[in-house]
């Protein structure tokens, strides 16, 4: 059998793994989950263990790399999902108002968050970790989309972080990166979810977002 991937592009992770299985090639039959009706969870979606980086074998490179996502899981993760759910997903598909105060605070965290994303990684160079793309790179797009589909302008007054995206891409491929994105991208427009699903996806959210 070959290999089956268990994705729902909603999921940054499983958007990650679904570029990169596609961008080198890598032969898969997509099995869509939906997240929100309570299906497998993101974290069954990981590129932890593959052994492949788009930068190749170099170790430095692959070092800088697990430091960035290292740095990644605890820092940019939570404040790009805390922004996709404050935002728009509590208040649009869920029905749950979300303060004033609680939603400047998160978007506060985001923006402090990309600053550091630009000041410790990005820096002067072409992409995260050198001069050519890597996992880091597509790590980190798929992690900044999920703010983007709320709304949030994450790249308005960063030039330096929109001229990276444009480089990101354009590695990728535009048409791939609208395809993996199309979903998240239309999350404003979901359908208000029924109290069942509501009820199984609230426990689940407020961890996520700790």
């Amino acid at each position: 059998m070959g290999l089956e991937l268990y994705l729902d592009l909603l999921s940054q992770p499983c958007r990650a793994v679904y570029i990169f299985a596609k961008k080198n090639g890598i032969p898969f039959e997509l099995r869509v989950v939906d997240l929100i009706k309570g299906e497998p969870p993101e974290e069954g979606a990981s590129l932890e263990g593959w052994g492949l980086h788009l930068d190749g074998e170099d170790l430095q490179a692959r070092a800088r790399v697990d430091e960035y996502l290292a740095w990644q899981h605890t820092t940019l993760r939570r404040s790009c999902l805390r922004a996709l759910w404050h935002k728009m997903m509590f208040p649009v598909f869920l029905g749950e108002p979300v303060s004033p105060q609680t939603l400047a605070a998160t978007l506060v965290e985001l923006d402090v968050t990309l600053q550091l994303l630009e000041d410790k990684f990005l820096q002067n160079k072409a992409f995260l970790t050198g001069p050519h793309i890597s996992l880091a790179d597509l790590v980190a797009i798929t992690e900044l989309m999920h703010p983007v589909g709320a709304g949030c302008q994450v790249f308005e007054g960063r030039p330096k972080l929109a001229t990276w995206r444009q480089r990101v891409e354009a590695a990728v491929g535009e048409d791939l990166f609208q395809e993996a994105h199309e979903v998240i991208l239309k999350a404003k427009d979901f359908p208000p979810a029924d109290p069942t699903i509501k009820q199984k996806l609230m426990p689940w959210v407020l961890a996520m977002i700790q």
